[in-house]
């Protein structure tokens, strides 16, 4: 806006129409990273075009902050992210993490406890508290063991440091059932997710990525109100309900499919940047 020597105000630019949507909330895996954990190059240009518009890019992702680091830094991400399901709040500039919820270990023992009188032998991993954030998995993982991973072949060694949270494998019950079972034995005393195909995640009560996007969204003056939401597992329909529109991408699981708002391409067909190029399209090119 500039005013003339005359005292009459004009437009320098013609104003383009706020846009609909002031955070752009994401998963990274399966949703923002295609199967080869690249992000596109129509990806990048389409969340750019969102910031430029006046919108904050919050990732909000299963993995603890030290394993997406190098995600965060190859996409040039700076802000806030949400990460370990919403147990940590981690700050990509600044390489910080700001808060972490750590799961109680006896609670956890419990956990397993219970599953296993109901569903037999079930194969553990922990994830350690920061700073380390380490993966420690039995060895009967086997196939879902991931490079990096610390394997014990005595599981009494997975309680001997503070963890963020528990994970369960079972080789012979599907994850939907796993976690169907866990949270009946359960109640409400811990929150149980199914992010990963054969794993269940037990995690501190309270903690998901529907309250962990709630609170970085406040740091940012918004709500879920002012959101737009990708995701494509049952551990993304928190976030999904929390924001104003939720999007799954088409190789979403059915649960999250059957609550989203829409349905978009799948990530490797760059299905977040096919809605993020509608919902921010210059304004003569907006429906």
């Amino acid at each position: 806006m500039v005013t003339l020597r005359s005292g009459r105000v004009v437009w320098d630019t013609v104003p383009s129409r706020a846009p609909e949507f002031r955070l752009v909330a994401t998963d990274l895996d399966g949703t923002l990273l295609r199967s080869d954990l690249t992000v596109s190059a129509r990806t990048r240009r389409a969340l750019e075009r969102a910031i430029a518009s006046g919108a904050h890019h919050l990732v909000v992702t299963g993995r603890p902050a030290v394993a997406c680091r190098e995600f965060l830094n190859a996409l040039g991400y700076r802000g806030l992210a949400v990460c370990g399901q919403g147990a940590q709040l981690y700050d990509a500039g600044a390489d910080r993490l700001l808060s972490s919820v750590s799961l109680d270990v006896d609670l956890a023992r419990h956990v397993v406890e219970r599953v296993e009188a109901e569903l037999g032998r079930v194969e553990l991993g922990v994830v350690t508290s920061p700073p380390e954030s380490r993966f420690k998995v039995t060895a009967g993982f086997g196939e879902r063991v991931r490079h990096g991973w610390d394997v014990t072949t005595e599981p009494g060694g997975l309680w001997t440091a503070p963890i963020d949270k528990l994970i369960l494998h079972h080789p012979h019950v599907d994850e939907d059932r796993l976690t169907a079972v866990t949270r009946r034995l359960t109640g409400g005393e811990v929150t149980v997710v199914h992010s990963v195909k054969g794993m269940v995640e037990v995690l501190p009560a309270g903690i998901d990525k529907g309250t962990g996007a709630a609170r970085a969204a406040e740091l940012l003056g918004l709500t879920g109100a002012d959101t737009v939401a990708f995701g494509d597992m049952p551990n993304d329909i928190p976030l999904l309900a929390w924001a104003a529109r939720g999007v799954a991408v088409a190789n979403a699981h059915h649960d999250l499919r059957a609550m989203a708002d829409e349905v978009a391409p799948g990530n490797d067909e760059d299905g977040v940047a096919a809605v993020l190029e509608r919902l921010f399209a210059p304004e003569g090119d907006r429906p």
